[in-house]
């Protein structure tokens, strides 16, 4: 177990990076970052905009390290530039594609499985400021499925990872 911090969670009703890049992104609510957010398994994150969604299913919630941020770029950067859900400081989620992993914040344990990647496109260098796309790429987080049900809250957590990668992944 590895302790690290929930520095931040979006949950967002509306996708609000549609269209082309050059148009700016859509307007968002004001309630997107959260101080906790319901987590239900198979389905994703209560309210965001990919809960529920088939195509989804196995990127609903993405998760990234805070460390791996352009922050030489954006200094103020966040969860509302990069629309990520879970930001998280003490691991490297980017290295854990394929593990099944556990995040508790004091209400239990959330299991979730790493299924890919989470490339970053051209959106980061509007939203984030020019060459952000390139200094996230490898970087960009991981999309998740979430497989319990729970509840997770910004601040100290345990991470742990309980199945690793199968051999091929």
């Amino acid at each position: 177990m590895t302790k690290v911090e929930v520095v931040q969670l979006l949950v967002s009703p509306a996708h609000r990076f549609a269209g082309r890049p050059a148009d700016g992104p859509s307007a968002g609510s004001a309630d997107e970052l959260r101080h906790r957010a319901e987590v239900r398994a198979g389905l994703g994150l209560v309210g965001d905009r990919y809960f529920g969604q088939r195509v989804h299913r196995d990127a609903a919630v993405t998760i990234m390290a805070v460390e791996n941020l352009p922050f030489d770029i954006t200094p103020s950067i966040d969860l509302l530039q990069t629309r990520r859900n879970i930001l998280l400081r003490g691991v490297d989620v980017d290295s854990l594609v394929g593990s099944t992993i556990t995040l508790d914040c004091g209400a239990g344990p959330v299991t979730f499985v790493l299924n890919r990647p989470a490339r970053p496109c051209a959106w980061m260098d509007v939203t984030i400021g020019p060459g952000a796309q390139r200094a996230l790429r490898g970087k960009g987080g991981v999309r998740s499925t979430p497989l319990t049900d729970g509840v997770l809250a910004v601040g100290e957590a345990a991470f742990r990872v309980v199945a690793e990668p199968h051999a091929g992944q």
